[in-house]
């Protein structure tokens, strides 16, 4: 029987995998940072990764991130990747780093009422169009990322969450189609263009392709139990 690794021992290949993914993009692994997607795992699993030097995680749900926030300790950091309603915006305006789901204009507006008590966002691109994903359409984000620089929102780039793939080569369309939309975005943001993209089936692909954000649960906490509808988000 295989040993079972550690949560440190995966998180650990997660890491030389995406450097090795940047190397032969010609990039540094510096430029792409891991969340590590705790959705569905206990504390414990949260603070092991810590252990191993991992301080970056991120949640699904607004309530269940805002209660990670109060439980652990305050040298974490955290990213909102799952669906916002507006109603839940005040779940995550203490300790969250970023919002990586921003999927719709009027939560643009809602959040833009909350400032300057709101952190930096990245706009959720649904590239497939498929209707059961959040996110604008790609003919649209440039008119939206325009209408939330306007609103005062601190827009950092681009988020997706492409088909789930039966090989990473899937991705690879769909990864290079956000790149180029985030080329095209460099023409309203001054600053670098976050691209998060990637999960634990496809996060090297995504690398290639110039991710600098991958969002990886699976491949470090392995499978979690079946309490919840599975959401193609890590």
């Amino acid at each position: 029987m295989a040993a079972v690794r550690t949560i440190a021992e995966r998180l650990d290949e997660v890491r030389t995998s995406i450097a090795a993914a940047a190397r032969r993009s010609g990039r540094s692994p510096d430029d792409v940072t891991l969340v590590a997607v705790s959705k569905g795992v206990p504390d414990e699993d949260v603070l092991a990764a810590r252990a191993a030097g991992q301080r970056l995680f991120g949640e699904n749900r607004p309530d269940q991130l805002a209660g990670r926030i109060a439980r652990l300790d305050r040298d974490l950091a955290w990213h909102l990747i799952g669906h916002l309603q507006r109603r839940a915006i005040r779940h995550v305006l203490a300790g969250v780093a970023m919002i990586e789901s921003l999927d719709r204009l009027r939560l643009a507006e809602a959040l833009a009422r909350r400032l300057p008590d709101v952190p930096p966002v990245l706009l959720e691109v649904n590239l497939a169009e498929e209707p059961q994903k959040h996110g604008v359409a790609p003919a649209d984000v440039l008119a939206t990322a325009a209408a939330v620089i306007d609103l005062g929102l601190d827009l950092r780039g681009l988020m997706a969450i492409p088909p789930r793939p039966r090989t990473p080569e899937d991705s690879r369309p769909w990864f290079e189609r956000l790149a180029e939309l985030g080329d095209a975005l460099r023409e309203e943001l001054p600053g670098p263009i976050e691209l998060s993209m990637g999960m634990s089936d496809d996060f090297e692909v995504a690398v290639e392709c110039g991710a600098t954000i991958v969002r990886v649960g699976r491949a470090i906490f392995g499978e979690r139990a079946a309490t919840e509808p599975r959401r193609e988000t890590t």
